[in-house]
């Protein structure tokens, strides 16, 4: 395969770095700057312009967009071939959103039918659900919901469904545990009606240690609070591919929800995952999540590279990490329903493109994904934004919001647009240090205290940012948001030469994981010295194991 960074075009673009783009000189002369670096699609705004960047790096960016074949990339992706090459894998979230009534083809079988299958057997369950059809064993409604699961399974539902708080169905709950550390659990369960309850447990093949254990502890919470182990049946659902194991855990196997090899963890929510999601607010909203992601879809599948709103991101973002040496990303959501945002795409872009292998196996020879982070603002800016504005390394950041609020509350969205406004314009502009003195004489100061005051006011400025906006966080933008992000991560690592989809980065720790725990001693219980691993493991090991000797086992 064609190493990227061996081509003209990439050099071409390192020719063009050695000639930083000074922004405020840049809007300065180009009134027309911010019209031009800005496009909208799927109900979504964005503006690229505060990024360093001119028409003649975006026109090499285009050209190594080409150089390395992404519309092709593109093409094999949504034609179902098995891009996921280390996995022998499709890769077909799309499909779960369409509703063009295209085909997708997996292995010569066209598993739109089974989407449409799936979806409509999810739309009946939550039906009878809402409408108090399928109740718990007692009769009760079951109006409360716990996700179990880890990963995708856990980060794209919980944050969907509190992006979608003002449509949640009246008088229902979700709660979504993760963590294997118990606390999770036990937390979550405090103060539940067993009896009102209804358990999803979210693990494709049923085995994950993380979910199955935390199942475990809720089927036994379960059954000690009602008696009736037979009423798992009523209480507990399944989203998984392994019948047998669902079967042997009490659950109807009529109450268990697939998906496919070809829907990533990470990309799952649009799948029976997001039956979480469906359950809170409705099906016709999750319908409509599902519908603004396919809108996004077909602006990225038809729209040229020129226009086509993930590309360009994606060109913008290797740009930033290949060219500016920008090594951390910021995604600073500037509405608080989003406040699972950044955590949710540290799983997307990390995972995804946390890779230092190309395709062919080769080592890569370029930086790939950044360090993703973030914070709802304003919470942000009183907290890192002190580091993106004065510190030594730049970092790029998103920045978004919608014109409109779900929650009108006097002129608290008005402080909160004026916020998101600010930053991003003084990450661009910056403050010189003749403007710092100009400002200080203003108030007065004496010529020693300018002095001594003046170079700690100056910020550098031409920090890179991206302005997201819709007219209002609906169900359509939320879905279309989310597919941009995902498309954009499919094109930087297209253009990486990576896999975007395995992530045998998450194995090793899990498989060491699995050899520490007969290490471990239980609460009470006396264990030999640990002596098979690394000097630091072994000792924090017998640490451990002398604390838990000490302590009685009370439970």
């Amino acid at each position: 395969m064609t190493d990227i960074t061996k081509t003209g075009e990439w050099r071409a673009l390192e020719a063009l770095s050695a000639k930083p783009v000074d922004l405020r000189a840049a809007f300065s002369r180009d009134p027309e700057r911010a019209q031009r670096f800005a496009l909208e699609a799927a109900g979504i705004y964005l503006d690229f312009s505060k990024n360093r960047i001119n028409d003649e790096i975006l026109a090499a960016l285009l050209a190594l967009a080409k150089a390395g074949e992404l519309e092709a990339a593109k093409k094999r992706m949504f034609a179902g071939e098995k891009i996921n090459a280390t996995e022998g894998r499709a890769v077909l979230h799309v499909a779960l959103r369409d509703f063009a009534l295209r085909a997708y083809h997996v292995d010569g079988e066209d598993v739109s039918k089974l989407v449409r299958a799936e979806r409509e057997k999810m739309r009946d369950f939550v039906r009878r659900v809402h409408s108090g059809d399928f109740r718990g064993v007692s009769g009760k409604p079951l109006d409360t919901v716990v996700n179990i699961g880890i990963g995708g399974s856990d980060l794209g539902p919980q944050m969907a469904t509190e992006a979608l708080r003002p449509y949640w169905a009246p008088g229902r709950r979700a709660f979504f545990v993760s963590n294997v550390d118990g606390q999770h659990l036990a937390d979550t369960l405090e103060g539940l009606d067993p009896e009102r309850t209804l358990f999803i447990i979210a693990s494709k093949t049923f085995t994950t240690q993380e979910t199955m254990t935390n199942a475990a502890s809720a089927r036994a919470w379960f059954i000690e609070k009602t008696g009736d182990e037979k009423a798992i049946a009523n209480h507990f659902v399944a989203l998984s591919t392994n019948e047998r194991a669902v079967a042997d855990f009490g659950i109807d196997p009529a109450n268990m929800f697939v998906f496919w090899d070809w829907v990533g963890g990470r990309y799952s929510l649009w799948s029976a995952i997001g039956l979480s999601i469906a359950l809170q607010t409705s099906f016709d909203i999750f319908e409509r999540l599902l519908k603004g992601a396919h809108a996004m879809d077909e602006h990225f599948r038809t729209a040229p590279l020129e226009a086509n709103m993930p590309a360009l991101l994606a060109l913008i973002g290797v740009w930033n990490r290949n060219f500016e040496n920008i090594s951390a990303h910021a995604v600073l959501p500037y509405d608080q329903h989003l406040a699972r945002l950044p955590a949710y795409l540290q799983q997307a872009d990390m995972e995804s493109n946390g890779k230092s292998r190309r395709m062919d196996g080769a080592p890569v020879s370029c930086a790939t994904g950044p360090v993703i982070f973030g914070e709802p603002g304003t919470n942000g800016q009183h907290a890192f934004y002190q580091l993106i504005h004065q510190g030594t390394d730049v970092i790029s950041s998103d920045f978004i919001a919608p014109a409109l609020s779900q929650e009108p509350l006097g002129d608290h969205h008005e402080k909160l647009l004026a916020n998101f406004l600010a930053q991003t314009e003084a990450m661009m502009l910056g403050k010189t240090e003749g403007e710092a003195r100009a400002e200080l004489e203003a108030q007065g100061l004496t010529k020693p205290e300018v002095d001594a005051l003046a170079p700690h006011k100056v910020f550098p400025g031409g920090r890179p940012t991206n302005s997201i906006l819709m007219e209002k966080l609906t169900p359509e933008t939320l879905g279309a948001l989310l597919a941009l992000y995902e498309h954009k991560i499919f094109c930087e690592g297209a253009l990486w030469g990576i896999n975007s989809f395995d992530q045998w980065g998450v194995e090793l720790g899990k498989t060491l994981a699995k050899a520490i725990l007969p290490e471990l001693a239980k609460l009470g219980e006396e264990k030999p010295e640990a002596s098979a691993h690394d000097a630091s493991t072994n000792a924090l090991i017998n640490r451990i194991n002398a604390a838990r000797a000490a302590q009685k086992n009370d439970q």
